[in-house]
């Protein structure tokens, strides 16, 4: 199948590229990072359009977003909205023209109004009911990340420890937030992929591993594979509380569980990023 992945070299999709290719999908990767001519801020962009037209199906994962510390920073400027409007108008445009199959890659920070990245993803996935794709929600997915200044808490508290001994946080760490290994992810989008037809865009698919973590139990792993690795690292809490998401506490709809079940449990995924970022510093 030919498959379109935009936003191909994000943190979830580079290794969507990576899962669909090694299982014989010939993938079709668009991102800002290859080209120029792959941003898809820009309207018309006829590199995007001939990508989606020549597509089977299309994962719409592209989106000007980051961790807390981005989200806080630029979430509420002029340029995070109109990136994220032009690239949903002009997507979504060409999805409209050439009726290709696609998922939304929305968020469970959608039903947030006060949030400026909560509500353009409540904006995508109106423009997907009307077009009758599929939404799926994410849940605080982690993985590899090659921009730093976008990193997500678990990248972000490993690459902090390697460079500065130290976790200095962003919040208090009492905040519960819902980890899933990119991985997995993976494999859930997949299974959505293959049950498109039988799939609704009104079902609520969040792709989550429906388990709770506090942000503080997250900087205490990432503490103790230091200490494996005989270096001793400073977590520093902050006295805030969560800006971003305000500490809101949605609850994760179990229905994707009929397709599809996580796989790697927090400890086992925050390792495997921990070596992979470890063997790319030697």
């Amino acid at each position: 199948m030919n498959v379109a992945v935009l936003g191909s070299s994000g943190q979830i999709g580079a290794y969507l590229t990576d899962y669909l290719t090694k299982k014989g999908h010939l993938v079709r990767e668009f991102d800002i990072v290859n080209s120029y001519h792959e941003d898809m801020t820009h309207i018309p962009n006829p590199f995007l359009r001939n990508v989606i037209m020549d597509s089977d199906f299309v994962f719409f994962l592209a989106f000007d977003v980051g961790g807390s510390r981005y989200l806080k920073k630029y979430q509420h400027t002029f340029k995070f909205i109109d990136n994220n409007t032009r690239m949903m108008a002009n997507a979504f445009g060409y999805l409209e023209q050439y009726k290709v199959p696609f998922i939304f890659a929305s968020s469970q920070m959608s039903n947030m109004s006060y949030s400026p990245y909560g509500a353009m993803k409540r904006v995508g996935e109106l423009y997907t009911k009307s077009l009758g794709g599929l939404i799926v929600k994410f849940w605080n997915v982690y993985g590899i990340e090659k921009d730093m200044e976008k990193s997500h808490v678990i990248t972000d508290f490993i690459h902090k420890g390697f460079e500065t001994g130290k976790i200095d946080m962003l919040t208090d760490g009492t905040e519960k937030r819902e980890f899933l290994y990119a991985e997995d992810c993976c494999e859930a989008l997949e299974k959505v992929m293959e049950e498109y037809e039988t799939l609704d865009s009104d079902d609520n698919l969040h792709i989550t591993s429906f388990d709770s973590t506090t942000i503080l139990d997250i900087a205490n792993i990432i503490k103790q594979l230091f200490l494996s690795d005989h270096k001793i690292i400073k977590l520093i809490p902050s006295e805030s509380k969560d800006e971003v998401q305000k500490d809101a506490r949605n609850e994760a709809d179990p229905y994707i569980l009929k397709l599809w079940k996580p796989k790697t449990s927090i400890g086992e995924g925050i390792k495997k990023v921990f070596e992979e970022m470890k063997n790319d510093r030697v």
